[in-house]
């Protein structure tokens, strides 16, 4: 679970029912538990984005919420660096068909089929051309993801201000109606406050989180795929570590032990 997407929404919620309580008590949350303005911006937003998103990519939604919710990390980047140094090792001393068992253990598919191409015989161009198209697929699959997030960051608040217009237009179609004016202005701001609220804490700050991790796992990608190209290219350990450890951070190339070789 991600502890920061999930802490930073509770906090945010303690903060305003603390505002509310802290203000008024406990009849303070009356006002905010309006299911007409709820039912204008949720059933709003969810509506424009059938409209502007095929029903498939609509559904893959809820797969990419639970990403953002429950991934709290990406991988060992000084694992996968680590690996391919020890398979550079043991291929210069026992050819590149004694990897094969040792292929089978390694965790990070795309690089497991990577190393197998490798193993396989296959040319260094062919084995680029492989890997960067599947990089490539990825690419446009969490393009979509970041898309849908930020159109519902755009259409909530826009649904917010509809329903404040749709209620400042019920209140003054009754304004001899005294008694009903607080509740039509209640729908009226309630509506902003849902929108506004659900696109500037949920839906744009979600976009943005998807985009750091798709771009935190094609960088894994990148390096898989340089390490798969030099291990192909029969480089020794000293030249691998090397070349890998210039994507890591200063703090994770200290923590890979250099090979001395």
């Amino acid at each position: 679970m991600d502890i920061a997407t999930i802490a930073g929404i509770i906090v945010f919620l303690g903060f305003v029912f603390a505002s509310i309580f802290l203000a008024e008590g406990i009849s303070g949350f009356k006002p905010f538990v309006n299911l007409e303005a709820f039912m204008v911006v949720i059933g709003g937003t969810l509506c424009a984005l059938l409209v502007n998103y095929p029903l498939r990519q609509v559904f893959g939604v809820f797969k990419v919420l639970r990403k953002v919710l429950f991934t709290s990390g990406g991988e060992d980047t000084t694992e996968i660096v680590s690996s391919f140094v020890d398979f550079t090792k043991k291929a210069r001393t026992e050819g590149l068909l004694s990897l094969e068992g040792d292929v089978k253990n390694v965790k990070n598919d795309f690089m497991r089929r990577g190393v197998q191409l490798v193993i396989d015989g296959f040319d260094s161009e062919f084995i680029r051309n492989m890997l960067e198209t599947e990089i490539g697929f990825i690419r446009e699959r969490h393009k979509v993801g970041q898309e849908i997030f930020n159109s519902l960051g755009t259409y909530s608040p826009a649904f917010g201000i509809i329903g404040t217009v749709l209620g400042m237009i019920l209140l003054l179609s009754k304004t001899k109606d005294v008694a009903g004016v607080p509740a039509r202005m209640a729908m009226a701001l309630a509506a902003a406050f849902y929108g506004l609220s659900a696109g500037y804490l949920l839906f744009y700050p979600m976009a943005g989180k998807l985009r750091r991790r798709s771009e935190e796992e094609l960088l894994v990608k990148e390096i898989i795929i340089r390490g798969v190209l030099l291990l192909q290219s029969g480089v020794s350990p000293i030249i691998m570590e090397s070349n890998l450890k210039a994507y890591l951070e200063p703090a994770q190339r200290l923590a890979i032990k250099s090979t001395g070789k």
